[in-house]
């Protein structure tokens, strides 16, 4: 795999370069490049400061690493798109607008995912294979018992897969939760 950055600043050396590439009218002295070492679920990230017009591409070092320059270029010109739709019409989602231009530069609608969730959740009927994952704890890791499978609507289980503790209830959680201390 030839990323041709190894640094985060050659990182967004790079997509800055790159993005001057890109056939997309965009004025590039409102847009700056940053790179996130917290997202886990995104690989980029647009963001528009309506009041002064900025833009700031945040992109995911985490994402880069695990796609590559090739593959991850795709992301840039993803988040390119968002930076035009923001500055041509001051909002910015994956609606129609989007998706026309996106195939007009070759960018993914969607990224694959480039990590695990640290939380799995799973049928606890061992019958069914129905499993999701999670990043953070949210309600139905905090309170599993409330919500059942989406595929037989039995109850569900959480794991914590670094610590390998599970929970089927808020009790439970909170007691992992005490279990696992900092580790979480």
């Amino acid at each position: 795999m030839d990323s041709g950055a190894t640094s985060r600043t050659q990182l967004v050396e790079r997509a800055e370069r790159y993005a001057k590439t890109v056939a997309l009218p965009i004025d590039y002295s409102t847009v700056s490049w940053e790179v996130s070492e917290r997202a886990r679920r995104r690989a980029g990230q647009c963001l528009y400061n309506p009041q002064t017009g900025a833009v700031t591409i945040r992109l995911t070092w985490a994402a880069f690493e695990a796609y590559g320059w090739e593959q991850f270029s795709g992301v840039v010109r993803h988040e390119l798109v968002h930076a035009w739709e923001f500055q041509q019409f001051g909002a910015s989602n994956h609606g129609s607008r989007f998706r026309q231009k996106a195939r007009e530069v070759n960018a993914p609608r969607t990224c694959e995912r480039f990590t695990d969730g640290r939380l799995a959740l799973a049928c606890a009927d061992e019958s069914c294979d129905w499993h999701a994952e999670r990043h953070r704890a949210s309600a139905v890791v905090t309170n599993p018992g409330r919500y059942r499978c989406g595929a037989c609507r039995s109850p569900l289980r959480v794991t914590h897969r670094e610590s390998g503790e599970s929970w089927r209830s808020h009790d439970g959680y909170e007691r992992a939760r005490r279990r696992i201390g900092d580790e979480w």
